[in-house]
């Protein structure tokens, strides 16, 4: 499938089959958020991944937005590992963490599987709950699975702004 198709395809699963992620699934999910570009290639990105109920309904606690998914990937940056711009000292782990979910989301649809972009959780329940390092800044929660049967897209998915409101060529 060309960029351009899977890009289009892919949607906000939020529903989910009860079959399981397998192995192999999920290295080459992980695998694409390891081989994603990050500034300077400081790669400050940390993923917990959730696979077990132990794990899963600790999420649960930490967010409404896991729709049934039997895996779910929460993908952090270290605060003390991204580039920082030389001109105003803004630090990279944001960006660097939001393009590796997306290289994840768009590997996981390539594969058939649904995602889905949580930023609708609670950060420090996660950090407690998970007790994740305090260096640590959770960006993302990525519930992950084969969509539903009925799974469908929102009805807010193929609405997007005019090019002209969001394209601007040399100059606003």
């Amino acid at each position: 499938m060309d960029f351009k198709a899977l890009a289009t395809k892919r949607y906000s699963v939020r529903k989910f089959s009860r079959e399981p992620v397998t192995a192999a699934e999920l290295q080459a999910v992980l695998l694409a958020g390891r081989i994603a570009p990050t500034a300077a290639n400081r790669q400050p990105q940390r993923v917990l991944v959730l696979t077990e109920e132990e794990g899963l309904k600790k999420l649960d606690a930490c967010t409404s937005c896991r729709f049934g998914a039997p895996a779910a990937l929460i993908v952090f940056f270290d605060r003390d590992a991204p580039w920082a711009r030389p001109f105003d000292g803004e630090r990279s782990g944001w960006v660097d963490a939001s393009i590796v979910t997306d290289h994840m989301m768009m590997q996981a649809a390539d594969l058939g599987l649904g995602s889905t972009w949580v930023m609708h959780f609670d950060p420090a329940k996660v950090m407690e709950l998970f007790q994740v390092p305090e260096t640590l800044v959770p960006v993302a929660v990525l519930p992950l699975g084969h969509p539903a049967a009925d799974a469908e897209p929102s009805d807010r998915h193929a609405l997007r702004l005019g090019e002209t409101e969001t394209i601007f060529y040399n100059g606003f």
